[in-house]
């Protein structure tokens, strides 16, 4: 059995069960109905609540990859034009060499 969100026991209110309301509606989730869990411990009402969350998360790590391949390719441009940079000062003899 579930402790509700304002159990009280021993002089002070414990806090609410993590099964008591909806990861994302907050809507109440009854003992006589299914739970719908994600990523070990949050619980949905519904599929379709589940679900929003799923895409939800994909977006915001499909997000992350893109700026951080963003700032990993500007890194490197960095390092190509400051290796170019320092290819264009360096001095480059060419000719014949005779060694005797």
């Amino acid at each position: 059995m579930r402790p509700s969100a304002s159990h009280y026991a021993g002089g002070e209110y414990n806090r609410p069960h993590f099964l008591d309301s909806c990861t994302l509606c907050q809507k109440h989730l009854s003992q006589n109905s299914d739970i719908y869990m994600y990523r070990g411990n949050a619980p949905f009402c519904s599929q379709e609540c589940r679900q929003e969350q799923i895409e939800m998360d994909e977006a915001k790590e499909k997000r992350w990859k893109i700026s951080s391949s963003k700032r990993s390719s500007s890194v490197r441009q960095s390092k190509d034009s400051t290796t170019e940079e320092s290819d264009t000062n360096k001095a480059v003899r060419t000719g014949t060499v005779a060694v005797a």
